[in-house]
């Protein structure tokens, strides 16, 4: 309940005691620093969160419609096969589109490994088919039993082996991008906790004073809170509006750059930096808030 009440007074100023902190000082610069710090940090923690997911979203799905079937036969046989498989592949339940790749889409597929000027023409490369499966997938097991019967050269590729690490992997920095989110809210409260500590020291003479004339160790307390609390809010606004612009000035995701170009938010998602400066307040307010009656508890 006094927590309420404190926060409902820093929310409407309805008290003047804050007037008791030194306006300015080391710690005032400390707090409106770490403030604006954590919160640039936040707001890339944050982009970097919401980039991976949708990478990991991006890669499953991309992934998951997608199929390979690879011809490995002697120079005679392939064609025969191609031409059994793609039967086999249009005549199989799931199978939206299969196509053989062309020598110019091989050759991309290789150049990012061998350079644009590969022969592959004197290679023995294998013939490959592009499957686009329908949202209702397709039997594996039965297909590659056909597929064995009808063309033994040609080996189906689902890409499970590909698709899961990726996505486990994009995952992994989804969560770490929430780690470290928590672990900035850790770090800023523990800031501001010894800027608070370090001002109701400094400043022992003025609370004996005032303990002396009346006032209550709630007063001096939210004198402190609102304080360190509007500093942290305002630190936590310029340091938001940085991160903001800074995650704007980055390249637009695009097929080439991918993840790194895709750091950043879309659409709605840019009103999400706009929570980090109330959110970095109410850390403010609560290790201001522990800070403060733990200090004057011990302050004779």
């Amino acid at each position: 309940m006094n927590r309420l009440a404190d926060l409902l007074a820093l929310v409407t100023g309805r008290f003047g005691a804050d007037r008791v902190v030194p306006p300015t000082g080391f710690t005032a610069r400390l707090t409106v620093f770490t403030s604006a710090a954590m919160a640039f940090l936040a707001v890339f923690a944050l982009a970097l969160s919401l980039a991976t997911d949708r990478l990991a979203t991006r890669w499953s799905e991309a992934l998951a419609r997608t199929a390979t079937v690879r011809i490995s036969a002697p120079a005679g046989q392939v064609e025969a096969q191609l031409t059994a498989a793609l039967e086999v592949l249009r005549t199989t339940p799931g199978v939206a589109e299969a196509r053989p790749l062309s020598d110019a889409e091989r050759r991309a597929l290789l150049e990012p490994w061998f350079g644009p000027d590969l022969p592959i023409e004197r290679l023995r490369i294998p013939t490959l088919i592009e499957v686009v499966e329908t949202s209702e997938g397709i039997d594996t097991t039965g297909l590659r039993a056909r597929l064995a019967g009808e063309a033994p050269g040609a080996l189906f590729d689902d890409h499970t082996q590909w698709r899961e690490p990726l996505v486990r992997a994009a995952n992994r920095l989804r969560t770490l991008g929430l780690l470290s989110l928590l672990l900035i809210s850790a770090a800023t409260a523990a800031m501001i906790t010894l800027a608070a500590q370090a001002a109701l020291a400094a400043n022992a003479r003025v609370i004996a004073a005032l303990r002396l004339v009346g006032a209550l160790d709630t007063y001096i307390a939210r004198a402190f809170v609102r304080r360190y609390t509007l500093r942290a809010l305002m630190g936590a606004l310029a340091g938001s509006l940085l991160g903001i612009l800074a995650i704007a000035a980055l390249p637009r995701a695009d097929a080439a750059g991918g993840f790194l170009t895709g750091l950043g938010f879309v659409g709605p998602q840019w009103g999400l930096p706009l929570l980090v400066p109330p959110i970095v307040a109410l850390v403010a307010f609560a290790a201001t808030r522990f800070a403060a009656f733990r200090q004057l508890r011990e302050t004779p």
